[in-house]
Protein backbone atom coordinates (compact mmCIF):
# COMPACT_ATOMS: atom_id res chain seq x y z
CA UNK A 1 0.00 0.00 0.00
CA UNK A 2 1.40 3.41 -0.63
CA UNK A 3 0.33 6.72 0.56
CA UNK A 4 0.93 10.55 -0.87
CA UNK A 5 -0.58 12.38 1.91
CA UNK A 6 0.32 16.20 2.80
CA UNK A 7 -1.40 18.74 5.95
CA UNK A 8 0.12 21.89 6.13
CA UNK A 9 -1.47 24.75 8.11
CA UNK A 10 0.43 27.84 7.24
CA UNK A 11 0.69 32.01 5.94
CA UNK A 12 0.81 32.44 1.99
CA UNK A 13 4.55 34.41 1.41
CA UNK A 14 3.07 35.96 -1.46
CA UNK A 15 -0.38 36.65 -3.49
CA UNK A 16 -1.69 34.14 -5.51
CA UNK A 17 -0.40 33.82 -9.15
CA UNK A 18 -3.43 32.54 -10.97
CA UNK A 19 -3.07 31.16 -15.22
CA UNK A 20 -5.27 29.45 -18.04
CA UNK A 21 -3.75 26.37 -19.11
CA UNK A 22 -3.75 25.95 -22.98
CA UNK A 23 -6.24 23.04 -22.03
CA UNK A 24 -8.64 26.26 -20.50
CA UNK A 25 -7.79 24.61 -16.99
CA UNK A 26 -7.69 27.20 -14.18
CA UNK A 27 -3.92 27.17 -12.08
CA UNK A 28 -3.48 28.73 -9.16
CA UNK A 29 -0.11 28.94 -7.42
CA UNK A 30 0.93 30.00 -4.27
CA UNK A 31 3.77 29.90 -1.18
CA UNK A 32 3.36 29.16 2.34
CA UNK A 33 5.63 29.43 5.34
CA UNK A 34 5.28 27.28 8.42
CA UNK A 35 6.71 27.13 11.46
CA UNK A 36 7.96 24.68 13.73
CA UNK A 37 8.78 25.97 17.36
CA UNK A 38 10.64 23.61 19.91
CA UNK A 39 12.93 23.83 23.21
CA UNK A 40 16.49 22.79 22.58
CA UNK A 41 18.67 20.31 24.76
CA UNK A 42 19.33 23.31 26.35
CA UNK A 43 16.18 24.77 27.24
CA UNK A 44 16.40 27.51 24.46
CA UNK A 45 12.76 28.13 22.38
CA UNK A 46 13.95 27.90 18.71
CA UNK A 47 11.89 28.55 15.71
CA UNK A 48 12.56 27.02 12.41
CA UNK A 49 10.53 27.91 8.99
CA UNK A 50 9.70 26.15 5.65
CA UNK A 51 8.47 27.23 2.68
CA UNK A 52 5.88 25.30 0.39
CA UNK A 53 5.11 25.57 -3.15
CA UNK A 54 1.63 24.98 -3.27
CA UNK A 55 -0.75 24.39 -6.80
CA UNK A 56 -4.41 24.80 -7.45
CA UNK A 57 -6.28 23.37 -10.27
CA UNK A 58 -10.24 24.28 -11.28
CA UNK A 59 -12.42 25.65 -9.38
CA UNK A 60 -10.49 25.60 -6.25
CA UNK A 61 -7.90 27.37 -7.67
CA UNK A 62 -10.70 29.87 -8.60
CA UNK A 63 -11.46 30.34 -4.96
CA UNK A 64 -8.05 30.43 -3.57
CA UNK A 65 -7.36 33.84 -5.87
CA UNK A 66 -10.36 34.84 -5.08
CA UNK A 67 -9.96 34.68 -1.17
CA UNK A 68 -6.06 34.05 -0.99
CA UNK A 69 -4.26 36.87 -0.47
CA UNK A 70 -0.48 37.60 0.82
CA UNK A 71 -0.48 36.84 5.08
CA UNK A 72 -3.43 34.70 4.82
CA UNK A 73 -3.56 31.66 7.21
CA UNK A 74 -4.81 28.60 5.26
CA UNK A 75 -4.97 24.81 6.02
CA UNK A 76 -4.10 22.73 2.46
CA UNK A 77 -4.36 19.04 1.89
CA UNK A 78 -2.92 17.18 -0.91
CA UNK A 79 -0.23 15.39 -2.37
CA UNK A 80 3.35 15.73 -3.21
CA UNK A 81 4.79 16.09 -6.54
CA UNK A 82 8.40 16.43 -8.15
CA UNK A 83 8.64 18.04 -11.64
CA UNK A 84 12.34 17.57 -13.13
CA UNK A 85 13.64 20.05 -16.26
CA UNK A 86 16.59 21.30 -17.95
CA UNK A 87 16.79 24.94 -17.87
CA UNK A 88 18.29 27.32 -20.85
CA UNK A 89 21.93 26.81 -19.92
CA UNK A 90 21.42 23.03 -19.88
CA UNK A 91 21.31 22.35 -15.94
CA UNK A 92 19.01 19.93 -14.22
CA UNK A 93 16.34 21.42 -12.33
CA UNK A 94 13.69 20.34 -10.00
CA UNK A 95 10.81 21.67 -7.55
CA UNK A 96 9.00 19.60 -5.40
CA UNK A 97 4.98 21.46 -4.88
CA UNK A 98 2.19 20.27 -2.87
CA UNK A 99 -1.14 19.75 -5.61
CA UNK A 100 -3.47 20.76 -3.03
CA UNK A 101 -6.92 18.63 -3.20
CA UNK A 102 -8.67 20.54 -0.35
CA UNK A 103 -8.45 23.93 1.07
CA UNK A 104 -9.57 25.64 4.58
CA UNK A 105 -9.63 29.36 5.07
CA UNK A 106 -8.36 30.53 8.04
CA UNK A 107 -9.85 33.38 10.57
CA UNK A 108 -8.84 36.64 9.70
CA UNK A 109 -7.88 37.73 12.96
CA UNK A 110 -4.27 38.93 12.78
CA UNK A 111 -1.57 36.90 13.23
CA UNK A 112 -0.55 38.17 17.39
CA UNK A 113 -4.09 36.82 18.06
CA UNK A 114 -3.23 33.00 17.38
CA UNK A 115 -0.73 31.21 19.77
CA UNK A 116 2.22 29.26 18.40
CA UNK A 117 1.83 25.49 18.65
CA UNK A 118 4.94 24.65 20.70
CA UNK A 119 5.81 21.25 19.96
CA UNK A 120 7.61 18.77 23.23
CA UNK A 121 10.98 18.20 23.76
CA UNK A 122 12.68 15.23 21.99
CA UNK A 123 12.40 13.22 25.30
CA UNK A 124 9.62 9.96 25.13
CA UNK A 125 9.14 8.73 28.34
CA UNK A 126 9.42 4.70 28.94
CA UNK A 127 5.52 3.69 30.17
CA UNK A 128 6.10 0.26 31.32
CA UNK A 129 3.30 -2.02 30.18
CA UNK A 130 0.68 -4.25 32.52
CA UNK A 131 0.05 -7.46 30.81
CA UNK A 132 -3.52 -7.53 29.85
CA UNK A 133 -5.52 -10.63 31.06
CA UNK A 134 -7.81 -11.11 27.91
CA UNK A 135 -10.70 -12.64 30.60
CA UNK A 136 -10.73 -9.42 32.04
CA UNK A 137 -12.06 -7.51 28.66
CA UNK A 138 -16.00 -7.68 29.33
CA UNK A 139 -17.15 -8.11 25.93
Amino acid sequence: MNLNKVFLIGRLTRNPETKTLPSGKNLCQISIATDRFYTDKDGNKKQETEFHNVIFFGRLAEIASQYLKKGSLVFIEGRLRTRNWEDESGSKRSRTEIIAERMQLGPKAPKETLPPIEEEKEEIPIVEEEEINIEDIPF
